[in-house]
């Protein structure tokens, strides 16, 4: 019998947070609950609530309003939660004071800072009072080009405590994949570093933000945070550039540090009030702009990460993102658990693959979150952490942005932490947390997620639209409504683009356009995105079955598969980035087709496996499908912008291999 890779003990279930919440859940439920899937069934049976338990065992600050909290379940796109509710987002992230760590950033340049709680909320209290005499007040927005370091996190609090919407980007983006999501919500401030730095090299933004600057006439002023060096410099150029205009730019020191503390003030609003807007990849045409809730996002990530992380007062909270993640966002959240963030900005890679392994070191990391890309990068570099670390603090690693791999979960056991509760978890921006994620008291099982999230109603449907029952492929679908579900789209007043984009293939279902399945244990395994599978002869295969398979072979670095339409079917192509120095020939070839034959099936065999330099990625390092697909059909890219490195597809134009 096949055991599973990680079980908890018995000590830590008792201690686990889960197991208090279902043991003080007990009097109001009127009976006890066995375990977390009895607690999910309560929490979809009973949903209002559910919610409305979790608001009073969290201890959210504000007023819940009356029952009932949730109205209009039954129209999912419509239902409301605690619509009577007021609170603010801020003032739940910032309630500890002291003198205990809240943030710690390292940046690949050596910087190293610390902030108190009591500084951080100090600082807050100036960057709120620095947007207030800018003008902003609730319902305005607030923009970021800045790297992963203490001001992003203070600026979205302030921007918070207003009542004001804020959304980032990382600054890698370029000037038009800027503007094509800057530009639709028109924001009042931009908050932007003066570059920043990967791979050993300081990147200077200075040009791209005057571009972006000229182009958004919404703005009224930017602050710039220094962190090259050159924020006196770059925000006088900007500032020279602005004033002509009535528009003006300062450096963050002049526009927050310089100013008088001040006490916090926070502005309460209805739950549904507009926190975050985020946005879509946007590789198939401008990205969406998806609005999200200050209620929602907030009792969505505490349940998350609470429950299914099992986080705590005093933890250490490490998730490797930029502020052009979801992930970000996410990460932010562990402040109202009382957690402490590690953020970090660079290359993961930068002096060396240990460098997170030494973070997680030093700063006693008890959750480290990461991208399944990155864990199977270590792998194939042959690093192991057990060896050459103590992570003895380690007690959770959250894995998500693409399935992970079976293989990957072997490595992690063996080389990261041997008794780690490894979290593979999958969600997206649509809804700023996770369908589906990591359960710390069930067993964890090779390749498979854990289980559904809390209060939400995931189920697998076929073609039909009907449960496709166990071991069955079929469409990542949610069947009632979560608090966390976007309000709407930035500029879509009828809500038209919002219900094409989540319920137009299922009548009041959410269909989130993964390729998955339930397994036996209760958990789920998601094979890709639905619009990227693969139909050969009219079968469906998820493109994770074969990217599984290609990971395994130490002569490739990184892969990407399509689907060409070919003599009136679909055939499979493979494209392949081998390591340094090495070509692509007969045998390394028919190696390839093998390991995916023994190790998927005959169906997942590729016709072609061409050898390309490169591989289009998203900004948030999600490779893009779909990007290939078009541009090997001969149709144009929508939307180039969105791509970190929209170059690489070049190395997919007339490819001669592909013509026979």
């Amino acid at each position: 019998m096949i055991a599973p890779l990680w079980s908890p003990t018995t000590s830590r279930v008792l201690q686990s947070n889960l197991r208090l919440f279902m043991d003080w859940l007990t009097p109001v439920a009127g009976r006890p609950f066995a375990d977390y899937a009895d607690l999910h069934r309560y929490s979809l049976a009973a949903a209002g609530e559910f919610w409305s338990q979790l608001w009073d065992f969290a201890q959210v600050i504000g007023d819940k309003g009356s029952p009932p909290y949730l109205r209009d379940a039954e129209a999912m796109p419509a239902a409301r939660f605690f619509p009577g509710a007021q609170l603010n987002f801020a003032e739940n992230l910032l309630r500890r004071r002291g003198p205990s760590p809240a943030l710690v950033f390292w940046g690949e340049d050596k910087v190293k800072r610390r902030l108190t709680c009591d500084e951080l909320n100090a600082e807050v209290a100036r960057a709120s009072q620095a947007l207030r005499q800018a003008g902003v007040s609730a319902m305005d927005r607030v923009a970021a080009i800045t790297a992963n370091g203490p001001e992003g996190i203070i600026a979205a609090l302030a921007t918070a405590t207003l009542g004001a919407v804020w959304s980032s980007c990382s600054p890698d983006f370029g000037v038009e994949g800027v503007l094509d999501r800057f530009g639709q919500i028109e924001p009042k401030v931009l908050v932007a570093c003066d570059g920043y730095y990967y791979n050993g090299k300081p990147i200077d933004i200075a040009d791209k933000l005057a571009a972006i600057a000229s182009r958004l006439p919404t703005l009224r002023t930017i602050v710039v945070v220094p962190y090259l060096g050159r924020a006196s410099e770059v925000a006088a150029a900007l500032h020279a550039r602005l004033a002509p205009s009535g528009r003006s730019a300062q450096t963050w020191s002049d526009a927050v540090s310089a100013l008088p503390p001040s006490p916090l003030q926070f502005t309460r609003l209805p739950f549904a009030h507009p926190l975050y807007i985020m946005f879509s990849s946007g590789t198939t045409g401008m990205p969406k702009c998806i609005v999200h809730s200050a209620g929602g996002t907030l009792l969505k990530h505490l349940s998350e990460q609470r429950f299914n992380c099992d986080l705590r007062e005093g933890d250490r909270l490490f998730y490797f993102t930029t502020l052009g993640w979801m992930m970000w966002n996410w990460l932010v959240s562990g402040l109202a658990s009382g957690a402490t963030l590690l953020l970090y900005d660079g290359s993961p890679f930068h002096p060396s693959g240990g460098i997170l392994w030494d973070y997680a070191q030093a700063e006693r990391v008890t959750h480290f979150g990461t991208s399944a890309k990155y864990i199977d990068a270590l792998k194939k570099s042959g690093l192991a952490p057990v060896n050459s670390h103590d992570l003895t603090s380690l007690r959770a690693i959250l894995s998500t942005g693409s399935p992970l791999a079976p293989e990957s979960f072997d490595y992690v056991y063996a080389s990261i932490k041997h008794d780690v509760h490894l979290a593979s978890i999958s969600g997206g921006t649509d809804i700023c947390g996770c369908f589906v994620l990591g359960v710390p008291t069930k067993p964890v099982w090779r390749g498979e997620i854990q289980g559904p999230g809390l209060g939400m109603a995931v189920d697998v449907f076929d073609e039909s639209g009907k449960p496709a029952g166990l071991n069955a492929k079929g469409e990542l679908v949610c069947t009632q409504p979560f608090p966390s579900m976007p309000i709407g789209f930035w500029n879509d007043a009828d809500g038209k683009k919002y219900r094409a984009a989540y319920f137009s293939r299922f009548d009041d279902v959410w269909h989130h356009g993964d390729f998955a399945e339930w397994t036996e244990h209760g958990g789920i395994i998601i094979h890709g995105r639905s619009d990227a599978t693969l139909n050969p002869g009219g079968v469906r295969i998820g493109t994770a079955e074969i990217y599984r398979q290609v990971e395994q072979l130490a002569e490739v670095q990184e892969s990407i598969v399509i689907g060409q339409d070919w003599q009136h079917d679909v055939r499979v192509v493979l494209f392949v980035v081998l390591q340094p120095g090495l070509s692509l020939d007969a045998a390394l070839r028919e190696r390839i087709k093998q390991q995916i034959r023994r190790g998927a099936s005959p169906r997942h065999v590729p016709a072609k496996v061409v050898q390309v330099a490169d591989i289009p990625r998203t900004k948030s390092g999600k490779i893009t499908e779909l990007a290939v697909r078009e541009v090997v059909h001969g149709r144009k890219v929508k939307n180039k912008e969105a791509l970190a490195n929209p170059e690489a597809l070049e190395h997919y134009r007339d490819l001669a291999e592909l013509a026979h």
